[in-house]
């Protein structure tokens, strides 16, 4: 499994996933889940994955194949669509297909399920943030709802209802997603190090700060320990 999570801010987008993919418990591996399309300063796309590696892997490969095709149009290629919706809709349209050929080889079994998160935006347009689910279909964040998440995303999502606003700055929503994400670790097995992060500046219409963080990160893990501090403290002072 993993967690990817995405915020919609007015300053900008925050996008935090992890690389976990196991098959078993004798069978997890390390695979990136974050893929970033870019025209600086005219267009940025970033997609996160969630769920069956076999669907979400080919779903990019199509993507990818679709923007280098010489014949390549508005309604196949994510770098040229004229709005993040139809962006949307097309990276939609992809993950049901593949999904669909993939279930129909696996028809004897259970299935495959993935989902995806897409953040972008293009010169002259707004920010988005969608949620693609795997029948294709999908919803967009809102000033009411300002994150989506993917995956294992239960442990994580305390923090963010309780901090992340719209007004929310950039550098306390990476404090947001990275303690959302601690507390995703801390609690399950299947979501695990290292992680990407990724931040889009409003109109920057490019990726402005990217950076892995790595197990045993010294940053990290003195975030780690002061949030169980605070906890813990916070927990002691309550009197019933």
């Amino acid at each position: 499994m993993t967690y990817c999570v995405g915020l919609l801010l007015n300053e900008g987008m925050v996008l935090l996933s992890d690389t976990r993919t196991n098959a078993g418990l004798d069978n997890i591996s390390t695979y990136r889940k974050m893929f970033t399309f870019e025209d600086p300063g005219e267009r940025v796309i970033v997609i996160m994955t969630a769920g069956s590696l076999s669907v979400t892997q080919t779903a990019i490969a199509q993507l990818r194949e679709a923007i280098e095709d010489p014949e390549a149009s508005p309604e196949t290629s994510i770098m040229l669509a004229p709005t993040l919706l139809k962006v949307a809709e097309i990276v939609g349209a992809s993950l049901a297909k593949v999904r669909a050929e993939v279930d129909e080889k696996l028809s004897a079994m259970q299935g495959a399920s993935a989902s995806m998160i897409v953040a972008g935006q293009r010169k002259g347009g707004a920010m988005r943030l969608f949620l693609i689910y795997p029948e294709g279909n999908f919803i967009e964040a809102t000033e009411d709802t300002p994150f989506l998440q993917i995956g294992e995303h239960k442990y994580g999502k305390p923090i963010l209802d309780r901090v992340v606003k719209p007004s929310t700055s950039l550098a306390d929503a990476q404090k947001a997603v990275l303690l959302s994400m601690d507390s995703t670790l801390r609690s399950n097995l299947s979501v695990g190090m290292p992680l990407d992060l990724a931040v889009i500046d409003r109109d920057a219409c490019k990726v402005t700060q990217k950076r892995r963080i790595e197990a045993g990160d010294p940053q990290f893990r003195a975030m780690s320990e002061a949030w169980s501090n605070a906890l813990r403290d916070g927990f002691a002072r309550i009197t019933i």
